[in-house]
């Protein structure tokens, strides 16, 4: 049907001179308007035509794959969205965990450290007592025989002082016996 529209318009337009302006705007002429009309219906049905058939499928092809690209997209998004929030509450799960685990490390082997402290500082406390002992020993031992060193050394000076002042010799157990009395008399002031 509208090919045998077109038909009779290009028909009409033949039969007549319509292709032709005279002078003035032809626009405006009536005797144009038959050529005029079935050149624009002729150029917007091609353009039509083209348009629907070519240019608006390709068009709608690919704001449909743009569309459901960027939904994927989305999809997509909101998966590795979700995969995250659970790697990172895993993530705060484990270092909640590593760090109760540090706590308790840290505090059994604070404990054990005491302890061993405690047991080395027992055994050194017990040497030094034990060479405290020994020491009190040994320095009572010493007075001990300094006291009779000093006996021995004392009766050998007072014998010699007296030979030397009086130029005789007296008798031993006499030098002795002063010596013992004032030992006996002088030596707690020096013990």
């Amino acid at each position: 049907m509208k090919s045998l529209f077109i038909v009779l318009i290009a028909l009409a337009a033949m039969s007549k001179d319509l292709y032709t302006a005279e002078a003035g705007m032809p626009q405006l002429d009536p005797t144009y308007w038959a050529s005029q009309a079935f050149w624009l219906i002729l150029v917007f049905t091609i353009l039509y035509i083209s348009i629907s058939k070519f240019y608006l499928p390709k068009i709608k092809n690919n704001l449909d794959n743009r569309d459901s690209k960027i939904k994927e997209d989305l999809e997509n998004a909101n998966k590795f969205k979700e995969q995250s929030e659970t790697k990172l509450k895993d993530y705060n799960l484990i270092l909640e965990g590593a760090k109760k685990e540090v706590s308790k490390i840290h505090l059994e082997s604070k404990n054990a450290l005491d302890k061993d402290l405690q047991l080395k500082k027992e055994v050194v406390e017990k040497e030094i007592e034990k060479e405290i002992i020994n020491a009190q020993k040994e320095i009572s031992d010493l007075k001990k025989n300094s006291i009779a060193s000093i006996k021995s050394v004392s009766e050998n000076i007072v014998s010699t002082i007296i030979e030397n002042i009086t130029g005789d010799k007296l008798n031993e157990s006499s030098i002795k016996a002063a010596v013992e009395d004032i030992s006996k008399r002088n030596i707690n002031k020096y013990l």
